[in-house]
């Protein structure tokens, strides 16, 4: 159903507006959430198996305490101090960050904290990494 719903708002973007507004619409996955400040996507573990095909952001850990993570994961921080790590991101705001915990509500509060510091195009993996083992994905563990 999710799919079919992109191949039509592609089309239309195709019809309406010419091939850059389908680009556009190709290149946000997810569903936009509204934060203060802006908003965040919320994307399914599929979506972010696709985003992985062609990573260009980095995936970050969230989760306290340090329970595994999802292969390709670039860092590890603690989502009550990302906003004191702004270091290990991307000092462009509107690059791509990929924010993951084990079921969602920590890598939520770190995504809302981005996007209130202007952070323009953060994505929160829905379901955490429960959904990727749930999904049948494999969980890197030190």
């Amino acid at each position: 159903m999710r799919l079919a719903i992109v191949v039509a708002m592609v089309l239309t973007c195709m019809a309406v507006g010419g091939r850059e507004a389908a680009v556009v619409a190709q290149q946000a996955p997810g569903r936009a959430v509204t934060a203060e400040g802006g908003q965040y996507r919320d994307v399914m573990v599929q979506e972010l198996q696709v985003m992985l095909q062609r990573k260009d952001f980095p995936l970050v850990n969230v989760h306290v305490p340090y329970a595994g993570d999802i292969p390709l994961t670039d860092a590890s921080i603690r989502f009550d101090e990302i906003t004191s790590h702004l270091d290990q991101l991307p000092a462009d705001k509107s690059a791509p960050i990929v924010l993951y915990c084990r079921t969602g509500p920590m890598s939520t509060r770190a995504a809302q904290d981005l996007v209130r510091l202007g952070y323009t195009n953060v994505y929160n993996l829905v379901g955490g990494f429960s959904a990727w083992v749930e999904a049948g994905l494999p969980l890197e563990r030190n």
